[in-house]
């Protein structure tokens, strides 16, 4: 009977959080929009007028044509490269460009947008497969609840190789689910660093093209 009614109490609480992940986080979304899962809204891309007021980055030609920029751009977009290095990166290519230097942090800035709103997109989209999958699970776990209580009809009744056998595997996706939700938490800020990464590299080439007289 212990274990019984210890498991109706496993039952409620893994039920009350199925029903939280698919009544909140997918629900409060608009209808036009179910699969985002993040309490930030949904922004397909960077405005670019978010991460840069300087002079036109396409004003400077195709950023691809310039191996040396599009190589600091692959560099500084990487997550990889840390915040601390954008500085030092930067000064090296201006000095290395010498009298191109301003069309080079211009091709550099280009480069820099295109690629991590690229990676922000695929992203995003990634959350979204990653939602879509967590409400599959959601929707298993209340099958899996619902046939465990018409397994247990009664406190007092036996426990059954069946009810043993839907107990465990209903604790185990819900503890999936768990986990899967606490990760989605932070999954859901990259998006939001993506854009401030975006950001810091633009404040920093538009200094050095303030300090040219850019």
């Amino acid at each position: 009977m212990i274990r019984s009614l210890a498991a109706a109490s496993a039952l409620a609480l893994l039920l009350s959080a199925a029903a939280l992940f698919s009544a909140t986080p997918l629900a409060a979304q608009p209808k036009s929009d179910p699969d985002w899962p993040c309490p930030q809204r949904k922004t397909p891309e960077i405005d670019l007028a978010q991460v840069w007021s300087g002079p036109d980055p396409a004003s400077a030609g195709k950023w691809t044509d310039d191996q040396d920029a599009a190589g600091l751009a692959v560099k500084l977009a990487s997550r990889r490269t840390p915040a601390k290095e954008f500085g030092p990166l930067l000064d090296g290519f201006v000095k290395e460009a010498g009298a191109e230097a301003d069309k080079g942090l211009l091709r550099v800035m280009a480069g820099v947008y295109e690629i991590i709103n690229d990676q922000r997109s695929r992203l995003i989209h990634g959350i979204e497969r990653y939602a879509r999958g967590q409400q599959r699970l959601a929707d298993r776990i209340r099958e899996e609840g619902d046939a465990l209580s018409k397994a247990q009809t009664s406190i007092t009744a036996p426990e059954t190789a069946e009810s043993r056998k839907l107990d465990e595997q209903l604790n185990w996706d819900t503890r999936i689910f768990d986990e899967r939700a606490k990760s989605l938490i932070y999954v859901c800020e990259t998006p939001v660093l993506l854009e401030q990464r975006a950001f810091d590299i633009g404040q920093q080439i538009q200094a050095r093209l303030k300090a040219k007289g850019g």
